[in-house]
């Protein structure tokens, strides 16, 4: 019970539910998934997306109700705005549990949701307000109730039926790959296995009417809100998106491969000395895990989105989680060992050594980046902790072992969940000025006088609206708006969505405009068209500016 506690309870509300408002909301992307259920609680729509009060259908529509939905019960800032997101983020911890439970034991359970929780990955995607951790949580969901239908025989309707009703959350959350994920990674593992007539018991009538019955209503209102949504949803946010870049550049074909190693941290670094056990003793790796599944779903994952044209790094979240039981499963059958590292054995703690001096190193460059300019007075308080943490890691775990023959698994995972909370103080302080809008809305309150317009100049901050509660005009920087700006009127579009000419008229004809903008060079292409730009606040990075002409 104790176990349970801490492991399933205790560090992950902790890390993903306490410490949400640690940080600011991020530019654009949390920004953005805050702004549009602020509208719908606003506007009373529901069916519509609407991003600065434009359309915008390129997601579905499930993740704006749960924040739309917390922002009434806790009201709107930044802890509202993630909690769905580490909700998810906890769910995922939980499934990763019965994964390591159902496969081997409930230790094993208990050290995939440790590993789980404290994957760098998965804390930093955890507790963001983005689509991606909520999406991995139901299509993960999906995936493991339908192989646990199948795996049973198909006795317990129940899977199935869970089965299809986290594929539909899943759809509602990120549209269409919610549904084809699980159904291609079941039907790959079954044929792989050479058991193709299972394929037959995923296939359900009474499935099939779940899934339609939750996720079709809200295609049905959006068609008939919005007459070319089935195109613009279907094929070009799922079909093109896939296929070309019109979302992104190119990435190469391996460009996930650091993300995964990255983001397996700590524990990557662990798996050396694991998989070695004591000097001469290796782990068995048959029985215990249904590899032949695990592997499958992680490799389908990682290949499905690396032949993709269109690569982001969130798009490996769901690879995680069989990675977490795997990791789980090696760790708890090392753990169980006497084994004390002697000699050469002694070398499987270099790659702990190693990563640990890369992130150290990591949290010393701000010091060197002379665009931030932080000093070393006001940074090495921050990153006392976390390096005092990484130098802790590399000895105290054996030591343990050694002294107690238990604990070592335990003590990588305090450690592992001290650091990364010990790393919001810093990350906050150096991205904030910079990735967030927050700053710029504080002065914002102060400066700007009421009833005046405040333009966005070459930037589209969703901060600003969402934290000032105000519809500030953009100039130039129209980006993923455009969809839904060639829906406005001529009015509307010509009011709040202007080209830097119509601009500068707009302030010849005014006298006197206030405006935001980002990075000095755009101040400068201001003062080359308006003879008087008077900068009322920076940070460094964003101005709050009154022009006169």
């Amino acid at each position: 019970m104790k176990g349970k506690l801490l492991f399933l309870f205790i560090v992950p509300v902790f890390l993903y539910i306490i410490l949400l408002p640690a940080m600011p909301l991020m530019e654009p992307d949390e920004a953005r998934y805050s702004d549009i259920p602020s509208l719908m609680n606003s506007t009373g729509d529901y069916v519509t997306p609407k991003l600065k009060h434009v359309v915008y259908l390129e997601k579905p529509p499930l993740c704006y109700w749960a924040t739309a939905l917390s922002f009434k019960i806790f009201g709107e800032n930044d802890f509202s705005s993630r909690l769905f997101a580490g909700l998810c983020a906890w769910g995922c911890i939980i499934l990763v549990y019965f994964m390591g439970a159902f496969f081997a034991s409930e230790k094993t359970g208990l050290y995939s949701a440790g590993v789980m929780t404290t994957f760098l990955f998965h804390f930093i995607l955890g507790r963001l307000n983005i689509l991606d951790v909520p999406l991995a949580l139901f299509v993960c969901l999906a995936i493991w109730a339908g192989y646990r239908h199948i795996e049973g025989g198909g006795r317990k309707k129940a899977w199935i039926y869970l089965f299809y009703f986290s594929g539909a959350l899943a759809f509602l959350t990120k549209g269409l790959i919610g549904i084809v994920f699980p159904f291609a990674i079941l039907i790959l593992w079954i044929l792989i296995s050479w058991r193709w007539r299972d394929i037959f018991m995923l296939f359900s009538p009474v499935g099939i009417l779940i899934l339609f019955t939750i996720s079709c209503p809200w295609i049905i209102l959006a068609q008939k809100a919005n007459t070319d949504f089935l195109w613009f949803f279907f094929v070009q946010e799922h079909f093109l998106r896939y296929t070309t870049t019109i979302h992104g550049k190119e990435n190469p074909l391996l460009y996930y491969v650091p993300i995964i190693i990255a983001g397996t941290l700590p524990w990557c670094a662990f798996l050396a000395e694991a998989m070695t056990g004591s000097p001469g003793r290796k782990i068995s790796f048959r029985g215990g895990l249904d590899w032949r599944f695990l592997f499958t779903w992680a490799v389908f994952i990682f290949a499905f989105f690396s032949l993709s044209s269109s690569k982001l790094i969130p798009y490996m979240t769901p690879l995680f989680l069989p990675l977490a039981v795997i990791f789980g499963y090696i760790f708890g059958l090392y753990d169980d060992r006497e084994r004390t590292l002697t000699g050469k054995g002694k070398l499987l703690l270099l790659p702990v050594a190693v990563q640990s001096c890369m992130l150290i190193i990591v949290l010393c460059v701000p010091l060197f980046l002379k665009r931030h300019n932080i000093t070393l007075s006001e940074w090495l308080p921050l990153i006392a902790i976390p390096i005092g943490l990484q130098i802790l890691i590399v000895f105290l775990p054996d030591f343990v072992k050694k002294t107690w023959n238990k604990g070592w698994f335990l003590t990588i995972y305090l450690i592992s969940a001290l650091f990364l909370a010990s790393l919001l103080l810093p990350l906050s302080h150096f991205l904030t000025p910079y990735k967030s809008a927050y700053p710029v809305t504080q002065m914002i309150k102060s400066l700007l006088p009421a009833d005046e317009d405040l333009f966005q100049y070459g930037i589209s901050l969703y901060g600003i609206d969402f934290y000032s509660k105000i519809r500030t005009p953009v100039v130039d920087d129209f980006g993923e708006l455009g969809y839904g700006i060639k829906r406005l009127s001529a009015d509307e579009r010509s009011r709040y969505f202007l080209r830097s000419e119509d601009f500068f008229r707009l302030c010849r004809e005014k006298g006197e405009i206030y405006c935001v903008t980002k990075y000095q060079r755009r101040v400068e292409k201001l003062k080359k068209n308006i003879p008087n730009v008077e900068v009322l606040w920076s940070n460094g990075a964003f101005y709050l500016l009154r022009l006169r002409c």
